[in-house]
This record gives structure tokens, sequence and C-alpha cells, in this order.
């Protein structure tokens, strides 16, 4: 297996996880990554990159199947504001496609929030850095490593 900027980085640094392979045909959304590897969707999480206010970068770490609060996470992020990043942008700006985008080893470190809810689960999956590909974390872990803050940012009743 080529190993991806974020298992490069991962390694690196000597942090634990497993890598879990899975086929793009299936779907790469939360459901379908979730039956496929045959784990709870509970601890699928997805990467998101916005742009605040300030035109600075932030990148949202959620459960899959929640939404990003825009106003929570301005708040966190202190900004005024807070959009998505266009998808258009993504590559360029960190390295990763949509789908494979990973919260660890992007371009450049870019300020993270890490959900609240990661800390119900020993071990997490976050994006491998390619479409087929999930990094099992200890969410501590992906803390250390990204520089994370928990904190409260999906939207509510999710």
């Amino acid at each position: 297996m080529n190993k991806t900027n974020a298992m490069r980085h991962l390694d690196k640094e000597g942090v634990s996880y497993d890598v879990h392979e899975y086929s793009p045909s299936s779907g790469i959304d939360a459901r379908s990554v979730a039956a496929t590897l045959h784990e709870d969707i509970r601890r699928v999480y997805k990467t998101l990159v916005t742009r605040g206010r300030s035109q600075t970068l932030y990148v949202f770490v959620l459960p899959a199947t929640s939404e990003l609060d825009l106003k929570k996470a301005a708040r966190c992020a202190k900004e005024k504001n807070m959009e998505m990043l266009p998808q258009k942008e993504l590559l360029g700006r960190t390295g990763y496609v949509h789908g494979g985008c990973s919260p660890i080893g992007m371009k450049k470190p870019l300020k993270t929030f890490l959900d609240e809810s990661a800390k119900e689960h020993e071990t997490i999956f976050i994006s491998g850095g390619k479409i087929g590909f999930q990094i099992e974390i200890r969410p501590m872990d992906l803390v250390e490593i990204s520089g994370a803050e928990f904190a409260d940012i999906k939207e509510e009743n999710q």
C-alpha cells in the first residue's frame, strides 16, 4: 500500500493508528464507509475546511452524519462569520481532494477543531488522505498530532 501524507506524518511522529481500506465503488459517504468497514457510524468523522471573514482557513472534524454549525464554528475560531471553502479550492489549499481530506498532513498546518463527541469513543475513523482509506486513531492522538481543540461545533439535534 502506498502511504498517504497523513500516514507518513503519523509515522514520522510515532503515532499509533490503523488503516482501513474500502472500495470507493460502495460509496464514499459516511453510511457507506461505516457499512463497508462494519463499524459504528457514530465513529466515522468527516473533515471540513472553512474560511473565516479574516480569510484564514480552519479545519473542523465532526461526526460524518452531523452538520457543521457555522455560527458555532465562527465563535470557536473567534471570527465574525465562517463559510465553507469552495470545493474547487480544496486540493490547492490542503493537498487533498473532496472525500479524501484528512485533518493530518495538509500542505500547511491549519487551526483545527474536533467535535467534543469524539471524547465518547476510544477510537474514531478519519479520512486516510485518499478516497478508499480510513485511519482509525485515538481522539487524543489526533488532538496532539494536529494541535486540535475539542469544541461544540455540530448543529443541535444531531
